[in-house]
């Protein structure tokens, strides 16, 4: 793995790993919860042999990502992660770059590729699919699978987190996908991103926020408004779905064909969980190749 870089936006410095031809088109990957950066470490090469250049952030709360002040609110919505990678971008001097997100990341890449089109050549997500507006409140299946975001909505759940970060992150990889694709080793690595001093906070605001239960960064306000209003993306998009994730279940991903209005493909991959990068990183790789030679050098 390349030695981890930083570079300093308004409210971040921000670690990320990258890697690739110096001049080749920019694709910034961006992790998901609970994960980090890592989570490319198998699908980074092959776009690198690709032509592509990559850039891996942890996102805020994550690794030694930091906050440059005490006084910044912990937020985390999904805006003030979109809006910390359009500041990483400009910090790094992309003008314009294709998109790459899990879970979280895949959050923050539709709302990157719906608001700020001209900024994003292509977009793909892993894990979840585009619903614009604000989050319904979801069926009781799905809502039986989301029991750590009601759970973390809690006093009860909230101080279990913060006592018990890695315990409770561990609990979510044993149960969003089949058993089996990873060991004590690999999540011990990652679970060290989960250190960061920010990380409880930024974590139990995400959930909160996202249903109402914590009040939202001002900062934000009218980035978190067009990220409601808009209802059309309009660059290139490729969802990535796990057949047997356990946690956005597959047919939450279905039939939205109508949200697009430029090139866009979904593809269900058979029996894989939440984590497609790390238990289906060859598949990944191709199927991320190939859409961005199609469309990541625009």
């Amino acid at each position: 793995m390349n030695p981890v870089s930083f570079c300093d936006t308004p409210l971040l410095r921000i670690a990320y790993l990258d890697g690739g031809p110096q001049d080749g088109p920019p694709v910034v990957l961006l992790h998901g919860w609970p994960d980090d950066a890592t989570t490319y470490a198998r699908i980074s090469p092959v776009l690198h042999e690709g032509g592509f250049r990559t850039f891996s952030p942890w996102l805020r709360g994550f690794g030694q990502t930091s906050f440059l002040s005490k006084e910044t609110m912990r937020s985390g919505e999904i805006a003030a992660m979109a809006q910390d990678v359009l500041d990483f971008a400009d910090a790094l001097g992309l003008s314009r770059f294709a998109i790459v997100g899990h879970d979280w990341g895949a959050r923050i890449a539709y709302l990157l590729a719906s608001i700020f089109p001209d900024r994003i050549s292509c977009c793909a997500a892993l894990s979840l699919g585009w619903q614009p507006g604000k989050p319904a409140t979801p069926a009781p299946e799905q809502a039986k699978a989301f029991w750590y975001q009601w759970f973390m909505a809690t006093a009860r759940g909230a101080e279990f987190v913060r006592k018990n970060r890695k315990e409770f992150a561990r609990f979510q990889w044993d149960s969003w996908s089949p058993l089996g694709w990873f060991d004590d080793t690999i999540f011990d690595e990652v679970a060290a991103s989960f250190d960061n001093p920010d990380w409880p906070d930024v974590t139990l605001h995400s959930y909160r926020v996202r249903w109402g239960e914590a009040e939202p960064d001002p900062c934000y306000a009218e980035l978190a408004r067009r990220q409601t209003s808009v209802k059309i993306i309009t660059v290139p998009t490729l969802t990535l779905h796990g057949g047997d994730d356990r946690v956005v279940l597959t047919p939450s991903s279905e039939g939205l064909e109508e949200h697009f209005t430029a090139p866009y493909k979904r593809v269900v991959l058979d029996a894989v969980g939440h984590f497609p990068t790390r238990e289906a990183p060859h598949e990944v790789s191709r199927l991320l190749a190939s859409f961005l030679d199609s469309f990541g050098s625009r």
